[in-house]
C-alpha cells in the first residue's frame, strides 16, 4: 500500500468520524484507567454496565481500595476474568496512593507498573485522558489491540505478527502524523468493531473499501 492510498483511507475515516473517541464511559483519568484495565478480554459495554455501578459508589483510588478485593468483585463479576482483575485494581489503587497521591501517572513507565496494565492501556491513557501523541523519549505510539490488529493488517495498511510489530508498522506508515496519529486509534477500533468484524467483514457498506487491498471481499 502506498502513502497517497494511505492518506485517502484516514482522510474517510477522519471524515466520517471528525471526533472519534473511546466508548468507555469515564469522567476522570482514574475512571478511565480502571475502565480499561476491566476491559481486557472484555467488551465496552459490558464494562460499562459494571462501572456504571461502581463509579457512584467508588471512582477514586482510596474509595475503590477501601472496598477490598470481594467488594469489588461485587460489582463486576459481569465482567470476564473479574477474580483477577479485581485483585489487580486494588493492588493498583494501594500503589497509587502510596506512590502517585492518588494522581494516575502522566508517564508511560509509572502506569506500566501498575498491576494489570500493559503497553496498550498505558497508550490509551496517555492518548485518551492526557491527550499524547507521544512517549516520554519523543517517540509515537498507538494502543493496538486484536481489532487495530486485523484491521491493519486486512486491509494493507500495516504489517505485524504481534501487535508490537502491528504498532510499529503503524507509526512507520502512517503519512502526515502530526495530523492523524491522535484519532488514529479510535478511528481502526471502531473500524474493526462495527465494520471490518473478525469473521465476514462488511465490505459491502465499508468506506474504505476500494483502497482496501483485501482479496476476499464479502458483499
Amino acid at each position: 500500500m502506498n502513502k497517497e492510498k494511505r492518506i485517502q483511507i484516514l482522510q474517510r475515516l477522519r471524515e466520517n468520524n471528525p471526533k472519534p473517541t473511546t466508548e468507555l464511559e469515564f469522567n476522570s483519568p482514574f475512571e478511565l484507567l480502571v475502565a480499561v484495565l476491566l476491559s481486557a478480554q472484555a467488551t465496552d459495554v459490558s464494562v460499562n454496565k459494571a462501572t456504571r455501578l461502581l463509579y457512584p459508589v467508588a471512582n477514586t483510588p482510596q474509595a475503590i481500595f477501601d472496598l477490598g478485593v470481594d467488594g469489588v468483585k461485587h460489582y463486576i463479576k459481569t465482567i470476564g476474568l473479574f477474580n483477577s482483575k479485581a485483585e489487580n485494581l486494588i493492588k493498583t489503587c494501594r500503589i497509587l496512593i502510596d506512590q502517585h497521591n492518588s494522581i494516575v501517572p502522566e508517564n508511560r513507565d509509572a502506569l506500566e507498573a501498575l498491576p494489570g496494565v500493559g503497553r496498550k492501556t498505558a497508550n490509551v491513557v496517555l492518548n485518551t485522558a492526557f491527550g499524547w501523541l507521544k512517549d516520554n523519549e519523543g517517540k509515537y505510539f498507538i494502543a493496538v489491540d486484536t481489532h487495530i490488529q486485523r484491521v491493519a493488517n486486512r486491509t494493507g495498511y500495516a504489517k505485524g505478527k504481534t501487535v508490537e510489530e502491528t504498532e510499529q508498522s503503524i507509526i512507520k506508515n502512517t503519512p502526515n502524523k502530526s495530523e492523524f496519529m491522535f484519532d488514529l486509534h479510535h478511528w481502526l477500533i471502531l473500524h474493526g468493531r462495527y465494520t471490518c468484524v473478525a469473521r465476514k467483514p462488511k465490505c459491502g457498506s465499508c468506506i474504505i473499501e476500494d483502497l482496501c487491498e483485501f482479496k476476499e471481499k464479502t458483499e
